[in-house]
């Protein structure tokens, strides 16, 4: 038994109390290892223990006996969530093939999707909203930090090979959560008042992009190229944030390594790609599994196993139940696994989200010219896409960092709207007017009044 390993077990037993009495500190818990993996950390015991479970477990009792609490938000998303987990779960009754039923797969899955529901009901001011996505940005960074830095002392010759582990052990996983980052920090930044928390965050932006060019991985470059492009597009001064843009890229490409151009080169090059044909193989297999089971698939986690009855030339490892390769395609792995109604009702959820993020855009672009809610709304945009991009070419159709963001979405449009009914703070911009309604300086989280710049104390943005 290690110190560390000791250290982050009496932090976790230590926390539980405080998880009980507040359940949203429960969630905070639960993200950091979730998405930090702090666990993951140490090398003994604290590293297989179900720290997650037992969270949860205390964070959601916590909320049954308190007496005063919020019931999950009941809108179009959390019933599409709701439907995922019962329409998957009725899968398993019409699973293809003789492989055992996944139901360790399908209760984790169920588990993500109930965190998801339950953020609607623990997350219920901006404040709270703020707090949750600087704990999801900051357990990200941490690594993207830690990794950049060594990648920029060891001139480039760093070669990520591995995430830190969980659903971003693989290092194109990792890349797509690095790529999702850039748009998290970078926007947080411009939403904060304290000039300490705003160059801190600016650095870590960098330093993110950096870790996944470290990573080699073709889809992850492409997932920050479509973040950057939001980034840009969404920028006040466009011209400018095109310069900036063209700038940032052009340095972190300049100080890549040679090998990540010679596995960029192989985009366009992939019939002589053996990665990138296998790809193109598991995708005619999915393709071949949807036309034969459209409805309800092959079974939720059955895609391997049913891998050699839908592809015409398996080698001879393949038939001896080697080698049998995943989808590499989110949306073609659920529709294969759990049918087309899964498929429509996952791409719905990035729908529904996509237009309440426009509709809040466009509402509070009337009321002010600088705000958090829209460099929100640019930070939702940015991870979303690129989360999509990423999704064509690698397994993530069960990724919980895709189904929170979708309830962040939801929480983040509740309470925008809450705070526009105020039309005294938030006064609509009348047509033709020109010029801002509220002062650049309310842009970041903090209140005219107020001389605290420390985070603790910090107000939130529009105080105006």
């Amino acid at each position: 038994m290690s110190l560390r390993d000791l250290l982050v077990a009496l932090f976790i037993l230590g926390s539980l109390p405080i998880c009980f009495r507040r359940p949203f500190v429960g969630l905070l818990l639960f993200s950091v290892l979730a998405y930090m993996r702090l666990q993951d950390l140490t090398w003994g015991f604290a590293r297989e223990q179900r720290w997650s479970l037992l969270v949860a477990t205390v964070m959601v009792g916590g909320w049954f006996a308190a007496r005063e609490k919020y019931p999950p938000v009941l809108s179009l998303r959390t019933g599409l969530l709701a439907f995922l987990v019962v329409w998957i779960g009725l899968g398993h009754f019409f699973a293809h093939g003789d492989a055992p039923i996944e139901w360790v797969g399908y209760i984790e899955y169920a588990k993500i999707v109930f965190i998801a529901i339950f953020t609607t009901a623990l997350v219920r001011t901006r404040e709270q909203l703020r707090i949750v996505l600087w704990v999801i940005a900051m357990s990200f960074a941490f690594y993207g930090v830690k990794d950049g830095v060594q990648g920029v002392l060891r001139g480039g010759a760093l070669y990520i090979i591995r995430g830190p582990g969980g659903m971003i052990e693989d290092n194109n996983d990792f890349a797509l959560v690095m790529a999702m980052t850039v748009p998290m920090v970078l926007h947080l930044a411009l939403s904060e008042r304290n000039p300490t928390l705003r160059r801190g965050l600016k650095i870590m932006a960098p330093l993110s992009a950096f870790t996944v060019i470290l990573t080699r991985s073709r889809g992850g470059f492409l997932s920050l190229g479509v973040a950057m492009s939001v980034l840009v597009w969404r920028s006040r001064n466009r011209l400018m944030g095109i310069l900036f843009g063209i700038l940032a890229s052009g340095a972190i490409l300049a100080a890549s390594p040679d090998e990540f151009w010679e596995r960029i080169r192989t985009i366009s090059t992939y019939q002589q790609d053996g990665s990138a044909m296998g790809r193109i193989r598991a995708w005619q297999v999915a393709l071949r599994m949807i036309e034969e089971e459209p409805l309800t698939g092959m079974g939720l986690r059955r895609f391997q196993s049913n891998y050699v009855e839908f592809e015409p030339n398996p080698t001879e490892e393949q038939l001896n139940g080697e080698g049998t390769l995943v989808a590499h395609n989110s949306y073609l792995q659920l529709a294969a696994e759990c049918g087309l109604p899964a498929l429509l009702a996952y791409l719905a959820l990035f729908g529904a989200s996509f237009i309440d993020i426009l509709r809040i855009r466009k509402e509070a672009a009337r009321r002010y010219f600088a705000s958090w809610m829209l460099s929100y709304c640019t930070l939702f945009e940015a991870a979303l896409l690129a989360f999509m991009v990423g999704s064509f070419f690698l397994n993530l159709a069960h990724f919980d960092l895709g189904y929170h963001l979708h309830a962040l979405v939801l929480v983040f449009g509740r309470v925008a709207r809450q705070e526009m009914k105020d039309e005294v703070r938030y006064p609509v911009r009348s047509r033709g007017e020109r010029g801002p309604l509220v002062a650049r300086r309310a842009h970041g989280f903090a209140s005219p009044g107020s001389r605290q710049r420390g985070f603790r104390k910090t107000a939130l943005a529009g105080e105006a």
